[in-house]
């Protein structure tokens, strides 16, 4: 290690005229110097003066061992290269994918599906910014508001990536308040830090295509709409009746758990633990309530006779026999919605495609109604979390939990969940306007979720076959030639509308 008395003497090369390699150069430096600028002449480093060459050498000199007779010289060229960087891996994002070929076809078709419903009811589409201000999305999703991705403070605006499409549509409403009454539709993309399983649709940036009504109506009216609209986009989609919709009222849960002796500051969280019972066993939901959110154990186990029972009109009938239940004043109001309900979907055909279960929560903070979400065979996972821990066997050794970051679509406590859904907020957008308040409903459609479903059940089908292009001609020759006398054909077929490769 040199001392501190030597100096640091640092060549620096400010002007070097490029010449042939075989000329002399015309600075008087050591030998390193022309391999420099051998070495450089090309690089971004250099400006590229026709004649002229400018850089500058970092301190790569070094001094010789003897402090009484410092020398400078330098090093090789091959020390001038910057060290090597980690290897970068070309990929993209986790919990995003690139779309492409028969992919893309599918999911035009689903896109398009959607849409021609849409229409058929009379919606009109807006676009609203994919971030908005981060005060906009706060308080409105509960414990998921932890998926929320903020973004750097940009300008002074501190902004985040929309969740959904309901609260900026809310917000829209807010700002337009000339605007009472629409039919409104949305198809764009939404984003969420969740732990993705992307064979199975779950995904941190997805497509959701949404569909509300905004505005006074008769009571339960454009609710029974939307699950109509609900059944003609999955029968469009060729599900032929293999799906359910599973509703439930606000005001129901909120009354069974008011009986039940739940506490009013724990009524939202406690609805986020029943809403699990979809993917854990009551035991599971159970020890949540009691362990982790502090219910007492007896409120539990009364919440527990309710949350478990599914049915149609023979449960809402049940509920209403209840003295206990018809007494209170969310249940009542609940119920009513409900009977209406029941008679508006048997109008329009499509009551036996629900089914009312005491179960369904859904965890977002601003639905005030009717809530709903679609499932089908794929929806829950093959086994509960409880199952897979009974099944293992003892003697196997548990491998390191994966981060939060990882793909789970190999976990079989994994399914892609629900593949639509939405309910009645009537709230929302009172919360940017103050007092001006607008009663709306509504369903979103998670297009990923739908595709996954879609794509395996066509790979099960060996005669469903998907093309990549929508060409209907192909104009060819036999033997060589015709090259323009086939353009002039193709001209006339695209002129007449026909699609030709």
């Amino acid at each position: 290690m040199r001392p501190k008395s030597a100096p640091i003497k640092t060549l620096s090369l400010s002007r070097i005229t490029a010449r042939p390699l075989s000329s002399t150069p015309a600075c008087r430096c050591p030998p390193s110097c022309l391999a420099l600028t051998r070495r450089y002449r090309h690089s971004k480093f250099l400006s590229l003066d026709p004649s002229i060459t400018v850089f500058s050498l970092p301190r790569y000199a070094s001094s010789s061992s003897s402090p009484s007779n410092p020398t400078t010289t330098l090093e090789s060229p091959t020390s001038l290269e910057m060290a090597p960087k980690n290897k970068f891996e070309l990929k993209t994002p986790k919990g995003t994918k690139d779309w492409e070929g028969k992919d893309m076809v599918i999911r035009d078709h689903i896109f398009n599906t959607i849409t021609q419903v849409f229409k058929r009811h009379g919606g009109v589409t807006i676009d609203t910014p994919v971030f908005e201000l981060r005060e906009i999305l706060a308080g409105k999703y509960g414990e998921d508001s932890k998926l929320i991705y903020d973004l750097a403070d940009q300008g002074g605006e501190i902004c985040s990536l929309r969740y959904d499409l309901t609260v900026p549509f809310a917000r829209f409403l807010a700002m337009n308040k000339q605007i009472q009454n629409i039919k409104r539709y949305h198809i764009a993309k939404v984003y969420r830090r969740d732990q993705p399983a992307m064979t199975k649709g779950r995904m941190r940036e997805f497509y959701q295509c949404d569909f509300d009504i905004a505005g006074t109506y008769d009571p339960m009216l454009p609710d029974a709409e939307v699950i109509r609209i609900i059944t003609e986009v999955f029968e469009g989609l060729g599900w032929n009746g293999g799906y359910t919709i599973k509703l439930n009222h606000r005001k129901i849960l909120d009354g069974i758990f008011q009986v039940c002796g739940v506490p009013e500051d724990k009524i939202r969280t406690i609805s986020s633990a029943v809403d699990k019972l979809d993917k854990l066993p009551w035991a599971d939901v159970r020890k949540e309530m009691t362990e982790e959110k502090g219910l007492d154990g007896e409120v539990a186990d009364r919440i527990g006779e309710w949350v478990v029972l599914k049915g149609k009109q023979d449960l809402l009938q049940k509920l209403q026999s209840t003295e206990s239940l018809a007494a209170n004043e969310s249940m009542k109001k609940g119920m009513e919605d409900l009977a209406l309900l029941f008679e508006y979907l048997e109008a329009f055909g499509c009551l036996d495609r629900v089914s009312f279960d005491l179960s369904l929560a859904r965890g977002l903070d601003y639905y005030t109604g009717l809530i709903y979400e679609v499932v089908t065979q794929g929806s829950a996972p093959e086994v509960t979390p409880g199952q897979e821990n009974a099944e293992s066997k003892p003697s196997k050794k548990k491998g390191k939990k994966g981060s939060e970051d990882d793909d789970r679509s190999d976990d079989p406590t994994v399914g892609v969940g629900s593949v639509a859904a939405g309910g009645r907020y009537d709230n929302l957008v009172g919360m940017f306007s103050g007092k001006s308040q607008i009663p709306c409903v509504g369903i979103s459609f998670g297009v990923d979720r739908i595709f996954s479903i879609t794509k395996a059940k066509m790979a099960a089908e060996k005669n469903a076959a998907v093309r990549n292009n929508d060409v209907d001609v192909y104009v060819m020759a036999f033997g060589q030639g015709y090259l323009k006398e086939r353009m002039s054909v193709c001209a006339k077929l695209w002129e007449s509308g026909i699609k030709v490769g």
